[in-house]
């Protein structure tokens, strides 16, 4: 492919991925709740690894040109992000606000490093006196096996970590492949950088480098608002829970934008 074509279409990719939207929007949300930004992004940029893969077999074309299947990506893109945006507007968590956990019933640490439940001891005021030995025969149980309950406390804390960053990546994927945008953005700009004739790189190659190169983009700018969120915004909470609420509005606003524009439409 030319090296103009290539800085040309970079340069107008930068620009459309750096306008926020709906990518932003779930970037800095998952930010500010603490969670992990490159799996939030993997699961973006996998979603348009699905329409540059539609784009270079050609199903682009096909999904286009379909209005029933084109309306109900569109009325399932919309709908997803509606639902996305009503939960961060309702719980606009932000790093820090688990700090008065306590305060709502959490367990807390004794001074010997066990938890407990609030209340628990004077729950059962006699359960010590009614059995003198068993305190003695729990201490030594415990001892018997002294890495038992940290092995399974790592267990399952690797478990839960794992499912979290499943459910991360899956909401981007959803989030990017559902957008009809991006289907648009391949149909409408991508196009327009293809060489057809005097290159030896057939259409679906050039399709191909086109869509990987917009990934790398996605990848690299959202990266650095996952980045730049977190160092500016996480240790300043009113600020951080008004960011991630006018991300909720910004998924709504997307959401009831595509819904209204494909209805119009029809």
């Amino acid at each position: 492919m030319d090296s103009g074509l290539l800085f040309s279409f970079l340069a107008v990719d930068l620009l459309l991925v750096c306008v926020p939207g709906a990518d932003w929007a779930y970037v800095i949300t998952t930010t500010l709740r603490g969670h992990s930004i490159p799996r939030a992004v993997a699961g973006l940029v996998s979603g348009y690894a699905l329409h540059t893969a539609l784009a270079t077999a050609g199903l682009a074309i096909l999904v286009a040109g379909s209005p029933k299947l084109l309306t109900a990506l569109t009325v399932a893109g919309a709908g997803y992000l509606l639902w996305l945006g009503w939960g961060v507007l309702r719980r606009p968590g932000v790093p820090g606000v688990g700090a008065g956990a306590d305060a709502a019933g959490a367990p807390e640490e004794t001074p010997d490093g066990a938890l407990t439940a609030p209340g628990a001891v004077l729950a059962a005021p006699g359960a010590a006196l009614a059995a003198p030995g068993a305190a003695n025969e729990i201490s030594g149980a415990a001892l018997a096996t002294p890495g038992a309950a940290h092995k399974a406390s790592d267990l399952g804390a690797a478990h839960e970590a794992s499912g979290a960053d499943a459910r991360l990546f899956l909401r981007g994927a959803t989030i990017s492949g559902l957008n009809p945008k991006g289907l648009l953005l391949y149909l409408s700009v991508l196009p327009q950088f293809l060489t057809l004739h005097g290159t030896h790189l057939p259409v679906p190659a050039q399709t191909a480098a086109l869509g990987l190169l917009h990934m790398a983009c996605c990848a690299a700018v959202y990266l650095t608002v996952g980045t730049l969120s977190r160092a500016l915004l996480s240790a300043r909470p009113a600020a951080a829970r008004a960011v991630t609420r006018t991300s909720g509005a910004a998924m709504l606003g997307v959401g009831a934008v595509l819904l209204v524009e494909r209805l119009a439409t029809m």
